[in-house]
C-alpha cells in the first residue's frame, strides 16, 4: 500500500520566498510583535515563538545583536539569556503544563542549525508521547495547538515578566 501524508503547514517554509537578511534581525527591528510572535523584549535578548515548531509552544531566546556563537556574547548578554531561559521555564510550566522541557543550541549544519548565523536558544515544552513515527517517516509533525492560540496562552506570562523586570530596573521601557 502506498499512502501519502501531507504536511501543508511546511509548504510556505519549503516553497515560499526566502527573506533577505537575517530573519531574527528583521523581526527584532520591525516592532510588529504580535504578527511576528515576539513574546518578550529584553535589554540584550528577545523571545520569539518558532514559526516551524517541533512542538506547540516551541520558543527561542535570541540575542538582540547579530552574533553566531556563545563566545561572541558579552557577559551581560549571556546572563540575561540564561535568566530569560529560567523565566521561560517557569512560564511554560504555568501556562502550558508540559511534563518536561528541552533547551538547547544547534551550531552549524551538522549540529542541526536551520539558521546558522544568528545564535538562538531553543526551549521546547514536552509531553509523554508527543513524538511518534510521523517525523521520522513522513517529515510531518503534529501540533495540537496553533501558533496564534499558543501565543495568546503564553503572552500573559511574558507580560507579567516584563512588569517584574521593569520593577527590578532590569528592563528598559520600550
Amino acid at each position: 500500500m502506498n499512502e501519502t501524508i501531507y504536511a501543508p503547514w511546511r509548504t510556505e517554509f519549503i516553497l515560499g520566498r526566502r527573506e533577505k537578511g537575517c530573519v531574527f534581525c528583521t523581526r527584532y527591528t520591525r516592532k510588529t510583535d504580535r504578527d511576528d510572535f515576539i513574546l518578550y523584549r529584553g535589554k540584550k535578548n528577545f523571545i520569539l515563538m518558532n514559526l516551524y515548531p517541533y512542538n506547540a509552544g516551541h520558543i527561542m531566546v535570541i540575542p538582540n545583536r547579530h552574533i553566531s556563537t556563545l563566545a561572541e556574547m558579552r557577559p551581560a548578554e549571556r546572563a540575561e539569556m540564561m535568566e530569560l531561559a529560567a523565566e521561560s521555564e517557569v512560564i511554560m510550566k504555568q501556562r502550558l503544563k508540559p511534563q518536561g522541557l528541552n533547551m538547547g543550541f544547534n551550531f552549524g549544519a551538522a549540529g542541526g542549525a536551520g539558521i546558522r548565523d544568528h545564535l538562538h536558544l531553543h526551549i521546547l515544552p514536552r509531553w509523554v508521547g508527543d513524538t511518534n513515527f510521523l517525523p521520522a517517516l513522513y517529515d510531518t509533525r503534529v501540533n495540537s495547538v496553533d501558533l496564534p492560540l499558543t501565543y495568546d496562552i503564553l503572552l500573559p506570562g511574558f507580560e507579567k515578566l516584563a512588569g517584574k523586570m521593569k520593577a527590578c530596573g532590569r528592563r528598559k521601557n520600550k
